[in-house]
């Protein structure tokens, strides 16, 4: 009380112009007194509660709330040495070991004897990389306790990190990046906990052309700085020249998060930004069947990005794409042959130039297409339904081929159709043919033609055509027999003299 008393005094001499003014300020202070020597004055019984109940929540897993306790019990009682050890314990269970350093310094600090806190600090030491100040301490233990098995262990692995640091540096420097990987595995071994090791190690794989493994040492490098933007920004980089654009967007903004006016990071930002939207933007027109869209926004990628080569490639699979299903199919065969060409074993593309033979009615190709595609996916379901699809097309094409007959591309609708039915029936009615043999090519011709349209303007017959399936084929009839009705109430086949009457529908 003799704080608060103080206080009050000099409040209300402060105050004294107004008397109101001086009670309320002595309030004030008194309130706060109290809340102060409710936090700092706790009781020894009180400390003790929080330090059991941290010992119990430590042991049952629960940290949070065990820290929490541990967080009391130091703002009790801050001369006690223990405490601050049981705090770091918690902090080390958390993974938190830059938090526990400070409370075993405070630790060691306070009492400079105990071995346990400097043996704790010193392997901490050791696994972020810092032998020197690692070493201090393990020596610290020796001189007290000069047989600790564990310290001279210590020591020693100490020494052992320090001169593989060496090696492994100076295998960088001189460009043998394979020898400084394979001694940084040594490295990282005694040290998980150093982001210097790793960041080298990922510089070394960058050298060596994977950009993949480097990517697996900086994302750890990323938690054990305070600040490391420039690990986010070679993340994001690396993310990037690899086509993962939402995750270099992701590391970009962790490094935007540190701080928002890095101007490496924030015209980084901008460009995956713009790059990652165009991508998702094309992917949304396509699922909405906004082709022709979907094909200009590919080529805004392609202007956006001319230097990496995932996304013009990226940008030209998804074109071919768009043009099969415009069924563009001339379009389509050229800019999927120039895709294939940059990746030969994309099985996407390889299918989409097959589905643009098959609408040019170059089965022969698209089979070839879908074998090849097979050849790097056997398991591929569609795959395997599409080569089956186009062998099938093409055993079709041998036999009749109704497009062919007519003249009309496979993507022609009904009214094309329809035109050119009439056209080449009213060239091929036997009715303009005078010798015989004329005529009986014309009554073929002619029952191909009515065939042909007969199956294409059916919307279910001409599905099973296009699926590789002859409606008309007698070996695709069930039960077999049964009389057809041919075209204009003519069967060619009857015997006797026939006329035929060419209508114009």
């Amino acid at each position: 009380m003799y704080l608060c008393s103080t206080v009050s005094v000099i409040c209300m001499h402060q105050g004294s112009e107004s008397n109101a003014i001086s009670i309320l300020c002595v309030c004030h202070v008194q309130v706060t007194c109290l809340f102060i020597s409710g936090v700092l004055g706790a009781t020894p019984v009180e400390i003790e509660h929080h330090l059991e109940m941290g010992r119990k929540l430590l042991a049952a897993g629960q940290l949070a709330e065990a820290l929490s306790h541990y967080h009391s019990a130091v703002e009790g009682d801050s001369k006690n040495y223990l405490t601050y050890y049981k705090r770091a314990a918690v902090f080390l269970a958390m993974g938190k070991s830059k938090s526990a350093l400070p409370d075993l310094s405070q630790a060691i600090q306070l009492k400079p004897d105990f071995l346990a806190a400097r043996l704790q600090r010193g392997n901490i030491l050791l696994k972020q990389g810092n032998t020197e100040e690692a070493r201090e301490d393990f020596l610290a233990v020796l001189n007290r306790s000069p047989d600790h098995e564990e310290a001279h262990d210590q020591l020693h692995k100490a020494d052992d990190l320090e001169l593989l640091q060496e090696e492994a540096h100076e295998a960088h420097h001189r460009g043998d990046y394979f020898t400084a990987v394979q001694v940084l595995e040594k490295v990282i071994e005694l040290s998980p906990w150093d982001p210097e090791s790793r960041e080298l190690r990922a510089e070394c794989y960058i050298r060596l052309g994977d950009p993949r493994k480097a990517i697996m040492d900086l994302t750890p490098a990323t938690r054990l700085r305070a600040d490391n933007r420039a690990a986010f920004l070679k993340l994001s980089q690396l993310h990037y020249s690899l086509g993962n654009h939402h995750d270099s967007l992701s590391q970009v903004r962790e490094c935007l998060k540190l701080d928002q006016d890095d101007k490496e990071c924030f015209v980084h930002y901008k460009q995956v930004k713009k790059l990652s939207k165009q991508l998702d933007t094309a992917e949304e027109l396509i699922l909405e069947q906004r082709y022709r869209e979907a094909i200009e926004k590919c080529e805004s990628v392609m202007r956006t990005e001319p230097n990496v080569a995932f996304y013009t490639n990226k940008a030209k699979e998804r074109i071919c794409f768009c043009l099969v299903k415009m069924k563009s199919a001339e379009e389509a065969v050229d800019i999927c042959s120039e895709a294939h060409q940059r990746e030969p074993q994309n099985i996407h593309i390889l299918r989409d130039r097959a589905e643009a033979y098959i609408l040019q009615q170059e089965y022969e190709k698209a089979v070839e297409d879908y074998q090849e595609a097979r050849e790097f996916d056997q398991e591929n379901q569609e795959l395997r339904e599409g080569l089956e699809r186009a062998q099938k097309l093409l055993k079709q094409s041998r036999k009749r081929d109704y497009y062919k007959i007519l003249g009309v591309s496979r993507s022609a609708n009904k009214q094309e159709i329809i035109k050119a039915y009439r056209k080449l029936a009213q060239q091929w009615h036997p009715d303009n043919f005078q010798s015989e043999a004329d005529k009986k090519e014309a009554e073929k011709k002619f029952i191909d033609i009515a065939s042909a349209k007969e199956v294409l303007t059916n919307p279910e017959m001409r599905q099973k055509f296009d699926s590789g399936e002859d409606p008309l084929d007698p070996e695709n009839q069930q039960g077999g027999g049964g009389g057809r009705e041919w075209p204009f109430g003519f069967n060619p086949f009857e015997g006797g003299n026939f006329h035929f009457k060419f209508h114009q529908h």
